[in-house]
């Protein structure tokens, strides 16, 4: 049974789960489908072609599937989609993808929070069990790993990947790509440390936590180049699951990684 309020408009065409609210004034067009147990708050505005999964919540003046920001979008058929237990606060918005990046999907992963102003733009890539804070915007073809914790008005470049459980402070331009469980921030960013809070919250026990630190301080400190530094990580660390993310992360980088912040002797970033 679904309760949908008589000012919404809600076209015929679209496809509800059960136990579906949906608010005054809310729109949702024809070729939507949305899962079981969401809720559509007021003014909310879905566009075609967006498919959302389960026990989602959708706050007031989101716009979901809006056509590309892109000048070469070309009018085609493109899609949104959206998995379960997401919500999306007010007035973020999420475009669909574009042909023209050979993806023509924009996706939002399962349990990933989307904050009030947050911008989405076309064929990004959002994992699971990721928080992108109030007034990010990240740019088309972003690519953010599970458990990416994106602060409060930071902007990223287009392309951009940002890896598993990494943190990137609020206020920040990221114009380079964030490695896994790294801590990143300042004004120009730079690798800051590994995200020690997040990892411990997540489960990551105390030796895996130190194999990463070691990784990283060979990656960032010890004066290699990064391929240097990758090549001496890939012969002189035992594999493990984490040395297999950082490698395959860095040697994959087309923007190339942040640099590395200035270190004092007790391990604080100037």
């Amino acid at each position: 049974m679904n309760n949908i309020h008589p000012t919404a408009i809600v076209s015929p065409n679209a496809v509800l789960g059960d136990n579906i609210e949906i608010g005054p004034y809310a729109i949702i067009n024809e070729n939507v489908t949305i899962g079981d147990n969401c809720k559509i708050h007021p003014h909310a505005v879905i566009y075609p072609y967006v498919t959302m999964g389960s026990h989602c919540e959708v706050f007031p003046g989101a716009v979901i599937g809006a056509i590309p920001q892109d000048l070469k979008f070309d009018g085609e058929i493109t899609y949104v989609e959206i998995g379960n237990h997401v919500t999306i606060r007010e007035c973020a918005t999420i475009n669909r993808g574009t042909k023209a990046s050979g993806k023509g999907v924009t996706r939002i992963g399962d349990h990933t929070l989307i904050m009030s102003y947050v911008h989405v733009a076309h064929d990004c890539n959002v994992g699971n069990h990721c928080i992108l804070v109030s007034f990010v915007g990240i740019a088309g073809e972003t690519d953010v790993d599970d458990w990416a914790i994106i602060g409060g008005g930071t902007k990223v470049h287009q392309f951009t990947k940002i890896g598993k459980h990494a943190m990137i402070g609020g206020g920040i331009a990221v114009n380079k790509d964030i490695p896994p469980y790294s801590i990143c921030g300042r004004t120009p960013i730079v690798f800051a440390g590994v995200n020690l809070v997040g990892l411990r919250r997540r489960g990551f026990d105390s030796d895996t936590i130190r194999t990463i630190k070691d990784i990283y301080d060979m990656i960032y400190y010890r004066g290699y180049n990064f391929s240097d530094a990758c090549d001496r990580v890939r012969f002189g660390f035992p594999d493990s699951d984490e040395k297999d993310e950082i490698l395959n992360f860095i040697t994959h980088s087309k923007r190339g990684i942040v640099r590395a912040g200035d270190i004092h002797e007790k391990g604080g970033i100037e």
